[in-house]
């Protein structure tokens, strides 16, 4: 039974991710700010405290919490390593608190307090006990006082150094602790702030007609680098089956030569844990990883848990997978859309301990290459228990790990990936266009429960998705698109050889798929076609780099505007020292104008003077003044504003200087 004396309760914890089960998510350097509701009965004072360790450790570091309104209190921790982090809380009814406030009022109120002097004593003298020598003395000096009603005595009791002592040597009776231990998975920066660039090795070759290498991949990082991001991500390297191989455009029939789909993972040369030989040897697979290492980019592997006809596991272990009546082997399928060229494993196999260990192996021995960054493909067609299991075994190991989670897929199975381990997920941005619908959808992930476990990557087009957006805007629907994603979420991608081409023809009309598809057929990406986007990539990439602002998502706050065609937010840092604004048009064929409507004093601006707002990507610089400021953006130039706002501009010569 549970000591009937200790009287605090403590409830409503924030963030507690379904009560405790999974845990929040930070990255290195990152604060967990924890509230909950925290009273007693009566009226004693009480206090709070919120405590903290590292995963193994014994050891908690305790942070006083701060009471905020209606019972509710505050404190934070800052998480410095990567791994695993704990935190709870622990509450007592505070006698020497509830003496001092008590004391407080007798004393403003003339009352006589020589017996209350002597109850402080006692309680000066407890806490005494429990400290070091030097303050234990200085603790019995205010009590000899105290119990000697020296003039000046009750007064001293409030001095800051008296209330420091007491804070941390007084002793708590009957403390209640919180019934939970919370977690934390703390995981690298790259994981809160990234950016994506994809390409096919097997494309990259500077020669039509040749298929790429890996030493053509390597010639490309100095370019990838200047233009800002920092995850290069491959589709799959391994061998390809042949047997149902797919033709160009995702016909059925291959003709000799062609390449087939990069998902069709296993064939004679080998399986998960081998190389496409025409890409290079693993000695050349190893050379990129460290060469994209030294131009500041970590190379991201796609891992497809699915196997060719052709691979080794369908002859070693024909049992994972799932045999149909007529004796053979069920392929992957998503009526209508068949896909014979791959079998899906079956996670109610007999012999699902072996087969989780071999998946989990693949992980490993990537890792042991030198791989970091993982883009997981359909996870939620593989089973939760899996992933949970998964991940949480290779992070022990590698903790610096990030796995990417590519499932489009309801909003429930994205979320509960999330809070099994994935560490980022691809999320519907893909199809959300309109403002509202982008409002609502940012909301709901920047400002909900979700914020704590569910880090959005932001990716204009994959080479499986071509949004309609994107097919009918022209080249403003692609710079909105990249402005979007790049200032709405700290991580973002693109497919980049068909983004910066402005790839833009349907395999036929009203599909969301490529015409002559990357999947299914080597393409050739001239440089020149793709050079004035991929300018505009590079400053854009440049303004995420040099405004922290823009480096998280928890900041984001949307702004209202009289027409629905434009879209305003802005992110700040946590000391408002960098303040962005961004104003898109969402309209890729009109010129659109309104009226921008911004809270002054929330964001920290005096509403009583002019400020300065410097257009980051064209250059310009505005003088606004008051709540309602006018934008006008023509989407064949630019069709977007990313402000930097100067909230306090009193002489001209102040315009020099921005933040």
């Amino acid at each position: 039974m549970e000591d009937g004396r200790s009287r605090v309760v403590i409830e409503g914890v924030y963030p507690e991710i379904d009560g405790g089960r999974f845990p929040i998510k930070r990255s290195v350097g990152e604060a967990v700010v924890v509230e909950a509701d925290a009273f007693t009965d009566g009226h004693d004072a009480i206090s709070l405290a919120l405590l903290h360790r590292r995963d193994g450790e014994e050891t908690w570091t305790e942070v006083p919490m701060t009471p905020l309104v209606n019972d509710r209190w505050r404190g934070e921790f800052q998480v410095t390593e990567l791994g695993r982090a704990c935190y709870t809380l622990v509450g007592w009814v505070d006698r020497y608190k509830t003496w001092t406030r008590d004391l407080r009022k007798r004393l403003d109120a003339g009352q006589d307090v020589e017996i209350d002097l002597l109850i402080g004593a006692q309680l000066i003298e407890e806490a005494a006990g429990t400290a070091p020598e030097g303050d234990a003395q200085s603790l019995q000096n205010v009590a000899a006082a105290l119990r000697a009603n020296e003039a000046g005595a009750a007064e001293r009791v409030f001095a800051p150094e008296v209330t420091w002592l007491m804070d941390r040597y007084a002793v708590r009776h009957f403390e209640t602790r919180y019934e939970r231990e919370l977690s934390v998975t703390v995981d690298p920066v790259l994981a809160r702030f990234s950016t994506w660039y994809e390409l096919f090795p097997r494309s990259a070759s500077p020669e039509p007609g040749r298929h790429g290498t890996f030493a053509d991949v390597e010639a490309q990082l100095p370019e990838i680098a200047a233009m800002g991001f920092d995850v290069l991500y491959l589709p799959p390297i391994h061998p390809i089956g042949r047997s149902f191989r797919k033709g160009p455009n995702n016909t059925t029939t291959a003709e000799p030569g062609d390449p087939g789909s990069p998902w069709a993972i296993g064939a004679e040369e080998g399986g998960h844990k081998d190389i496409h030989p025409e890409l290079g040897t693993l000695d050349d697979f190893k050379r990129l990883v460290n060469r994209a290492r030294e131009h500041g980019i970590e190379l991201a592997m796609d891992i497809a848990f699915q196997a060719a006809p052709d691979h080794p596991y369908v002859k070693e272990h024909r049992n994972w997978f799932r045999e149909r009546p007529d004796g053979t082997i069920q392929y992957a399928e998503n009526p209508p859309k068949k896909y014979q060229d791959n079998y899906p494993f079956d996670f109610e196999s007999d012999d699902w301990r072996g087969m989780w260990e071999e998946l989990k192996s693949i992980f490993e021995y990537w890792c042991e290459q030198g791989v970091r960054v993982f883009r997981v493909d359909n996870p939620h067609t593989k089973a939760f228990g899996f992933w949970e299991w998964c991940i949480a075994g290779i992070k022990a190991q590698y903790p610096e790990t990030i796995f990417l989670s590519e499932a489009f897929t309801r909003p429930k199975v994205m979320y509960r990936l999330a809070k099994l381990g994935f560490t980022q997920s691809y999320t519907y941005f893909t199809w959300r266009n309109t403002a509202w619908e982008l409002r609502e959808y940012l909301t709901e992930l920047t400002q909900t429960e979700a914020v704590e476990f569910f880090r959005p990557n932001f990716w204009p087009n994959t080479p499986d998705i071509l949004p309609e957006y994107l097919q009918f805007g022209g080249r403003p629907a692609f710079l909105t698109r990249l402005i979007l994603a790049a200032t709405l979420t700290a991580n973002y991608g693109v497919y980049g050889p068909a983004y910066e081409a402005m790839e833009a023809t349907p395999l036929a009309p009203g599909r969301e798929e490529y015409w002559e598809s990357e999947k299914y057929e080597i393409r050739h990406w001239p440089l020149e076609p793709r050079a004035r986007m991929r300018e505009v990539i590079t400053i854009v990439n440049r303004i995420r780099r040099q405004n922290p602002a823009l480096q998280s998502n928890r900041s984001l706050r949307f702004h209202d505007v009289d027409n629905d065609q434009i879209i305003a937010y802005s992110k700040s840092t946590d000391d408002s020292a960098n303040l962005i604004l961004t104003v898109v048009n969402l309209d890729p064929h009109h010129v659109q104008s309104g009226w921008v409507e911004l809270p002054l004093e929330e964001l920290g601006i005096d509403p009583e003077q002019s400020f300065q707002v410097h257009d980051l990507l064209g250059g310009g610089r505005y003088m606004w003044n008051g709540t309602h400021n006018y934008v006008e953006l023509n989407p064949q130039a630019m069709p977007g504003h990313i402000f930097s706002v100067r909230r306090h501009a009193k002489r001209e010569q102040d315009f020099d200087y921005f933040v």
